[in-house]
């Protein structure tokens, strides 16, 4: 006896089933390929996006490192005027820290008024002993960190230090990037 499913159904093409036809897979396959050159063009964005945000954290990270640094510093040094020798990977830098008989008084290098913050301004000269420059020894790139501050001393009326506004700028330099400083703003109160 013959099965009444097998057989004949399967060779025969019915007039509903049909295949994708030459155009239809052309038309597909370019909706593909325009998605897959948006995506392509995104990785170049997201690099750069990523080298930009390292170098401004890096930055960050030697600013706090620095300000940390002056914040350790007495209050009323008993030079004058108050400095501190600084060795960084065998580099030595003297560090000015105000000026105790200038009372409310920015001293150091320049500022200037960003969005109603004092922020350092990078266009103008460096102030020698408010400002070094600092080669990372272990930056690929040989980028160097250009750091400037500026000291507001306030004294009482005995000519007392009682506090101390430090607004400290670094930005990296050299390379093919542009670097955005970074400023740091601390008052220091005894």
């Amino acid at each position: 006896m013959k099965n009444p499913h097998v057989g004949g159904m399967s060779r025969k093409v019915s007039k509903n089933q049909r295949g994708f036809t030459l155009v239809e897979v052309l038309i597909a396959i370019v909706i593909l390929l325009v998605g897959i050159v948006a995506v392509a063009q995104l990785v170049p964005a997201s690099i750069g996006s990523n080298s930009a945000n390292r170098n401004d954290s890096s930055a960050l990270v030697f600013a706090q490192r620095q300000m940390d640094l002056f914040l350790s510093q007495p209050l009323n040094m008993s030079f004058s005027p108050p400095a501190f020798t600084e060795t960084l990977d065998n580099q030595t830098f003297t560090c000015y820290l105000g000026d105790p008989t200038q009372n409310n008084v920015v001293v150091g290098s320049s500022v200037t008024v960003f969005y109603n913050q004092l922020v350092i301004n990078f266009a103008a000269s460096p102030v020698t002993n408010y400002s070094f420059t600092y080669q990372d020894p272990n930056d690929p790139f040989g980028l160097v960190y250009d750091v400037r501050w500026a000291v507001i001393t306030t004294t009482n009326s005995n000519g007392m230090v009682t506090s101390k506004r430090f607004i400290l700028g670094t930005r990296k330099k050299g390379g093919n990037g542009i670097y955005k400083p970074v400023t740091l703003d601390t008052i220091l109160y005894k």
